[in-house]
Parts: structure tokens; C-alpha cells; sequence
């Protein structure tokens, strides 16, 4: 029979493979039409079939299964400051090189693959988190709270939808999404990353620019900080004897979390659908970690949750690999499917990619570890050959006379 401690284990790392599979779906939008394109979908004459399509992704996927991705990493670094404490190991030092090597990764996904990475930014925000690690649990729930309370209040913002400044972006904007259509579906390869790092559709001063990457990260920080007092209030410990409170939470987050995000998406335009939507993403995603905890506290050896699990232990090179197969699909210099498949083919290419994931992950742990990518990276943070951390040996005392 499996521990509890190994029950936990299963849990998280299942969790995170799963939540993978949301990430997939919602990028394959950014795939198909771009990481501006993807709001302004009308521009490609999609059917009125897709267009529900397109919403309910808009509802059940975006911005609601990279939060669980969120929330895992900060859970993971209270849990890896623990085990490097445990060995009688300092922290910081640690941490410092596993967030820069992020950023590296991050920087050069970003510059030769595809305009979506998110692994600088899991790296910049490492070293704010570091601010927190110390914090008490209260400490950190209250912080989260206070801050997504705060963001969400970003829709009580007036949008003067017919000023003049208002059409000139929508027609810059307009602009940009018609040559994106054309690059990424017929360019080369240097075409395309010119186009990526080179056109900007907002039209913005750089100052103003700056302010908007310094204050964006703002708007993951509280599901970083529930990650982080989840870890220390041990939660998913006791999966078994605590699953009628996982069930309880999940009947509550869900819906609110579903009605909230239906606002946004069926409603636009009124101030509290705006909020509704930035603090719904948040609360959905809470209810899916409840709903997926449930669902294997009582199954931990599930051979679903080994898969899921394995893709989870896997899931930068899952993740970096997703990116690889689907810019050749859809990019001029692979197949050029760029705004021509649909959002429910769409929905179908990501499925078929994670199902392959899904069953080829489990037969690459059961020869290796850790993935090529996950490797590179614990060598690095432990500056070690073997990935692990050499425990600090104890001076022994002198023994008297």
C-alpha cells in the first residue's frame, strides 16, 4: 500500500501533468492566431460553431489551468526549502541559480521558438517569491487575498470605447493581426522571428511599456502565495482522510469560479464582468485543484494519475516539446496550418499531442528520472553532476581526555 507521504507525492505531481493538458489547449489558441490574435478572433472569419467553441475555452480553460502551474510552483519551492534545510543546506544559493537558469530557458524559448514562453517569468517571479518564503502561513493567505481582492478591482477601470485613440489602436491592432496571418502561415523561419520580436501592435512609448512587464507579474501573485501557504499548511498530506473536505471546496470554488468567468465571456463590456473574469480564472482554478484531489485521494494507484504523474515529473520538457511540434504545424516553415485548422480542430490537435504525452511519459520514467530538461536543471541548481544535493557534513566534536 502506498503512503501517505507517497500518496502526496502522486497527487502533486499528477497535478501538475494535468494541468499541462489546460495549458496545451488554451496556448493552441495562441498557436493558431497569435498571442494578440487569439482576442481579436473575429479577424478570421471563424464559424459560428467555433465561435462557441471559442468561448467555452475562453470559460473552462484560459486563464484558469496556468494558475494550478502558479500554484504548484510555489508550493514547490516551500517544499524544496524544507528538503534543503532538512539536509542542513542554506536556500538562497539554490534558489538564485534554479531562477536564473529559468530565465535563461525563458529568453531563448521566447527568442527562437515562440512569443507565449512563460519560463522567464516563472524565473523573475522566483526571486520576488523569495521575499515570502519566511512568512507564516496566515501571513501569506492574507497577502494573497488582499491582492487579487486589489486586481480585481483593475475592471472598475472606464474603457472610452469610442474615442478616437481607442479606433486608432483597434485599427493598428487590425493591422498587425492581418500581417501576422500572412508571416506566420507562409514565412521562413527568419521572417517569422523578425516579425516576433520586431512588430509591436500596441503602439506604446517604451516607457510605458516598462511599467506594463513591471506591473503584470502583479496579477499571478496571490495564486504564487496560495501555493506557498498550501505547502506550509500541509495541505494534500492526508489525501485519504481529508477528501470529504476536498469535495466540500470543490462544490463551492467551481461554481462561483464558472459563473464569474461566464460573465466576461457572455456579458462583455460591463464593469463587473472584468471583474469578475480576473478574479474568477483564480477561483476556478482552486476548484479544479479540489476537483482533481478528490477524484485520486481515493485511487492513488490509478494507473490515470501514473500518467498523469509522469507527465507532471516531466513538464518542462512536455511543455518545451509542445512548443516544438505545434510551431511546426502551424508556422510557414513546418505545415502552415496558421489560422486555417479552427478552434475545435484546434481543440483536437492539442487532445491527440497530450494523449500522446500521456503515454509516452510513463515509458521514459521507467527508464530515467528526470527529463532532459529537468536534469540540466537540477545540475545546475545543485551544482552537482547527479543532479542532488550533497547534504552539509556535521563537524564532530573533539572528544575529551
Amino acid at each position: 500500500m502506498v503512503d501517505s507521504k507517497q500518496n502526496r507525492i502522486h497527487i502533486i505531481d499528477g497535478l501538475r501533468g494535468f494541468s499541462l493538458f489546460g495549458i496545451l489547449m488554451a496556448n493552441l489558441l495562441i498557436f493558431q492566431y497569435g498571442i494578440w490574435g487569439k482576442d481579436e478572433i473575429e479577424l478570421y472569419a471563424i464559424t459560428v460553431f467555433d465561435t462557441g467553441i471559442y468561448k467555452l475555452v475562453k470559460i473552462l480553460i484560459e486563464s484558469s489551468f496556468m494558475p494550478i502551474f502558479t500554484f504548484l510552483f510555489g508550493f514547490s519551492m516551500i517544499k524544496m526549502k524544507e528538503s534543503l534545510e532538512a539536509k542542513g543546506l542554506g536556500t538562497k544559493r539554490y534558489f538564485a541559480r534554479r531562477f536564473l537558469l529559468l530565465l535563461v530557458l525563458g529568453t531563448l524559448h521566447s527568442e527562437f521558438l515562440w512569443e507565449g514562453d512563460i519560463l522567464g517569468f516563472y524565473g523573475m517571479m522566483g526571486f520576488f517569491l523569495l521575499l515570502f518564503m519566511n512568512r507564516k502561513p496566515k501571513t501569506l493567505l492574507a497577502w494573497g487575498i488582499v491582492v487579487l481582492c486589489v486586481i480585481s478591482l483593475i475592471g472598475l477601470i472606464p474603457a472610452e470605447k469610442n474615442s478616437p485613440e481607442n479606433a486608432a489602436d483597434h485599427a493598428r491592432m487590425e493591422v498587425y493581426v492581418q500581417k501576422t496571418m500572412t508571416v506566420y502561415g507562409t514565412g521562413t523561419y527568419d521572417e517569422i522571428r523578425h516579425h516576433r520580436l520586431t512588430s509591436d501592435p500596441l503602439g506604446l512609448p517604451d516607457y510605458v511599456m516598462a511599467i506594463i512587464l513591471l506591473l503584470a507579474p502583479i496579477l499571478t501573485v496571490p495564486m504564487f502565495l496560495f501555493g506557498m501557504y498550501a505547502a506550509k499548511a500541509r495541505w494534500f498530506e492526508r489525501p485519504q482522510e481529508e477528501r470529504a473536505s476536498y469535495f466540500t471546496k470543490m462544490l463551492i470554488f467551481l461554481p462561483i469560479g464558472l459563473f464569474l468567468k461566464t460573465g466576461k465571456v457572455l456579458a462583455p463590456g460591463y464593469w463587473w464582468s472584468t471583474i469578475g473574469d480576473i478574479s474568477g480564472g483564480v477561483i476556478l482554478a482552486i476548484g479544479y485543484i479540489f476537483a482533481f484531489v478528490w477524484l485520486f485521494s481515493s485511487r492513488p494507484s490509478s494507473s490515470w494519475l501514473m500518467r498523469f504523474q509522469a507527465v507532471g515529473k516531466l513538464s518542462l520538457t512536455n511543455y518545451l516539446l509542445q512548443t516544438v511540434i505545434c510551431t511546426t504545424i502551424f508556422y510557414g516553415y513546418g505545415f502552415g496550418l496558421f489560422g486555417k485548422l479552427g478552434v475545435l480542430a484546434g481543440c483536437g490537435v492539442s487532445l491527440v499531442i497530450y494523449i500522446v504525452q500521456l503515454y509516452l511519459s510513463p515509458l521514459y520514467v521507467k527508464r530515467f528520472r528526470y527529463g532532459p530538461v529537468e536534469r540540466l536543471l537540477r545540475m545546475w541548481t545543485n551544482f552537482s553532476l547527479s543532479g542532488n544535493p550533497k547534504a552539509k557534513l556535521r563537524e564532530e566534536k573533539p572528544v575529551s581526555m
